[in-house]
């Protein structure tokens, strides 16, 4: 059994928040992210689903760190980046891209198309002359489907999903072996987000790239997704191949999400989960599992220990102490 491109081993991201002067009262720790395992394989598209201020998109950035984790591993083709300085991190930024949700905040607007995308290449080398690098800029538009010619136009000329289109040229530029998504539909239109998100999902199979997908919408990501790891208050609740978290999915809080995925039918009757109330603090999460207060199914043991990481075979695991109370997945 080969190793995991992507190994992540208990990562925490804790950040100190409230005043710390002059005395320190008031400071709290946030556990935005709270010891999570999740491994991807090569070519494999992993999606990372939960509310949001679950912590998910905490983990991708400090998987590329844009963020500093506070403890755990995570191995990336065998080596642990977190033990990296930024200097020799940095030889392996074009193997590790991102594309973030704000298609308006992650271009420069000052530069042009052709500027931006010329940045990545001339960073990492991979353009040995002016024309080698107009050749790849044209060859990525193309990919994306814009024209090569948009490459002398400024960020404002476009659309948030030409910007989106843009963004996604930019990382795919590299060839990178790991991308991280970061709700990359999520501020477009809904009528250009099956655009972009099939564009998404061709460029992955193309290339083959791997893919950690984030999302707090399980409707997004079932066309685009190997396996679905949900997230709660920080930590990861139920993992497993996307088959099986549609069709089986055990934990109280990944039943909640499947059922608030919109319906086509308006007068359809839903049966009701029963779960009540907004997710805890982060700064003061409850003892137990964190989705006790919100769960039908919790007990006292729900509310006093932490549930184990119970494996339901074929590659699903839950943490849940109710495992054994399982129900039908909701209709599609």
């Amino acid at each position: 059994m080969t190793d995991p491109l992507l190994d992540i081993r208990d990562l925490k991201v804790h950040f100190r928040i409230g005043k710390n002067w002059p005395f320190g009262s008031g400071v709290k720790t946030l556990k935005a992210v709270d010891g999570i395992d999740l491994a991807i394989d090569m070519g494999e598209v992993v999606s990372l689903v939960g509310e949001s201020g679950c912590g998910k998109s905490t983990v991708g950035r400090a998987l590329t760190r844009l963020e500093d984790a506070t403890d755990g591993e995570v191995r990336f083709k065998g080596k642990n980046v977190l033990d990296l300085d930024r200097n020799g991190f940095r030889p392996l930024r074009a193997d590790i891209q991102m594309i973030f949700q704000d298609p308006f905040a992650s271009l420069n607007p000052r530069l042009t198309i052709e500027q931006t995308l010329a940045e990545p290449l001339r960073i990492h080398g991979l353009a040995h002359s002016a024309r080698e690098a107009r050749e790849k800029i044209a060859k990525v538009l193309q990919q994306v489907g814009l024209d090569p010619s948009v490459m002398t136009r400024h960020p404002h000329a476009f659309s948030g999903g030409q910007r989106q289109r843009i963004g996604i040229a930019r990382v795919m530029i590299l060839s990178p072996k790991l991308v991280i998504a970061d709700e990359p539909v999520s501020a477009l239109d809904v009528s250009i987000q099956a655009q972009v998100l099939n564009l998404i999902r061709d460029l992955q199979r193309e290339t083959g790239v791997a893919m950690l997908f984030i999302s707090h919408d399980l409707g997004v990501v079932r066309h685009i997704s190997d396996r679905i790891a949900v997230m709660y208050l920080g930590r990861i609740v139920e993992t497993g191949p996307k088959s099986e978290i549609f069709a089986n999915p055990t934990h109280p809080y990944t039943r909640l999400l499947l059922r608030s995925i919109p319906r086509p039918v308006p007068n359809a009757q839903r049966k009701r989960l029963g779960a009540t109330g907004e997710p805890a603090s982060a700064t003061n999460p409850p003892p137990g599992c964190a989705f006790h207060p919100r769960c039908p199914l919790a007990t006292e043991v729900c509310r006093t220990k932490t549930p184990p990481r119970i494996d339901l075979g074929q590659g699903h695991i839950a943490a849940c102490h109710h495992t054994d109370q399982r129900e039908a997945a909701p209709a599609a």
